[in-house]
């Protein structure tokens, strides 16, 4: 009898082990997929779509795939025109820009889908899906870049990409959650964020039934090594910061920015005051040059932020709505129209005093003037460097031409260098 009844509990424990472990298969299988993200991301970073700049047969083509995505999926169109919402501008007087460009009349095109779960409230998932094209529109950093197509896999396929997945893992996950869901892919972002400026300034949802924004701009290069996840705007809400450490179970060494502004769609969200967050996996050499491609990206590494980013949402919409809080002034991290460059690319993770510097561009005014990477600038001409912020705001204040003196640490020592812009 009481082997009978060993047995039995026997079975009844293995035959529940065995439920735990298909149900547990089944919600694995129904979250992010990373062959999506590689059959998205090499669709959208292929030759064949030129860069995907505002306007052209390549952004038109990006378009369509991810509303096709939308569309199968079960997503609503929520643009002005179906899926779609069209507006004009001009290209910016860039200095950079040729002269075919300056002033140049152009037609983007953002993406706006939504999934209805009759909710009071909404969540956006955005990442804009234009790039620098097959010429860099003024903004490319290769050395000789027209006729050179600029695939932009990591800036920013890899938001794109996000969007297209989590709309897919929201759709069907089988879940109907307690709040709906705007799913938007921005278009002219490189030219100053006029895409999802003008879908603020225009919206196809109250914005006022908003609850937060998570902005997904270059989310691709996940580095192993030292699994650096930068997030801004934790600011935004008085719960994001809790909420993001909570969530993170040592995923990721999270590097926190409290800011709402930077130099991507967030900032548009932020200042019609929705509390924000843009992910982002980090600066690195390929960035606006040609060499941004498919298949440079970690897509593990991509997988595990957008995994994080269900169990934020999920966290976070179980909440009242969010109220929103105002960080730095409107200018101190919005993209500038900048007069110079110093040819670099920041540390946007580092966290002391200064701006570090990640890579030194070939022929540029830093490399000539005998800046270095890991170099710490802390001052330009009379302007003390704290951050990037400051970095920005000095060199929308210079022009061509002019010298000044950069004051830096080089392993904590100082060394002053003369900078021709």
């Amino acid at each position: 009898m009481i082997n009978r009844f060993e047995n039995l509990k026997m079975n009844t424990r293995n035959l529940l082990m065995l439920v735990l472990f298909f149900s547990a298969t089944v919600a694995t299988a129904q979250r992010i997929q990373t062959e999506n993200l590689r059959k998205h991301i090499y669709y959208l970073a292929d030759d064949d779509l030129k860069g995907r700049a505002p306007g052209t047969g390549g952004e038109k083509k990006a378009a369509n795939y991810v509303a096709k995505h939308f569309r199968e999926y079960g997503i609503e169109p929520k643009g002005s025109k179906g899926y779609f919402q069209t507006f004009n501008y001009r290209q910016s007087l860039n200095p950079h820009d040729t002269a075919s460009q300056k002033g140049k009349k152009r037609v983007g095109k953002n993406i706006v889908g939504f999934l209805n779960n009759d909710a009071a409230t909404t969540v956006v998932i955005g990442a804009h899906y234009d790039h620098l094209g097959d010429d860099g529109r003024g903004s490319s950093l290769d050395k000789d870049p027209e006729g050179k197509v600029h695939n932009g896999a990591d800036d920013n396929a890899s938001g794109t990409a996000g969007v297209i997945e989590l709309a897919r893992y929201f759709a069907g996950n089988g879940v109907k959650e307690k709040v709906n869901f705007l799913f938007m892919c921005f278009s002219a972002e490189e030219a100053g964020l006029i895409g999802s400026k003008y879908f603020t300034n225009n919206p196809t949802v109250e914005l006022s039934s908003v609850n937060f924004m998570f902005n997904m701009d270059m989310v691709g290069r996940l580095v192993d090594s030292t699994n650096k996840l930068l997030v801004f705007g934790t600011g935004t809400s008085d719960v994001f910061e809790d909420k993001l450490k909570a969530t993170n179970r040592n995923r990721f060494q999270l590097v926190l920015d409290s800011s709402g502004v930077g130099p991507s769609d967030q900032t548009s969200f932020y200042l019609k005051k929705i509390p924000v967050l843009h992910f982002f996996t980090g600066q690195h050499s390929d960035y606006h040059k040609p060499s941004d491609d498919a298949d440079k990206i970690n897509y593990p590494g991509e997988t595990k932020v957008l995994e994080y980013m269900i169990d934020l949402i999920e966290n976070l919409t179980v909440l009242p709505k969010l109220k929103f809080y105002e960080t730095r002034s409107k200018d101190s991290g919005a993209k500038t129209s900048f007069k110079v460059t110093l040819g670099v690319m920041p540390d946007y993770g580092f966290q002391g005093k200064g701006l570090r510097i990640d890579a030194v561009n070939k022929d540029k005014p830093a490399e000539k003037a005998g800046l270095q990477a890991g170099d710490v600038v802390v001052k330009i001409g009379d302007a003390a460097i704290e951050n990037i912020y400051d970095y920005m705001k000095v060199l929308s204040k210079h022009a061509k031409g002019e010298t000044v003196d950069v004051e830096a640490l080089r392993s904590n020592k100082p060394v002053v260098v003369k900078l021709t812009f």
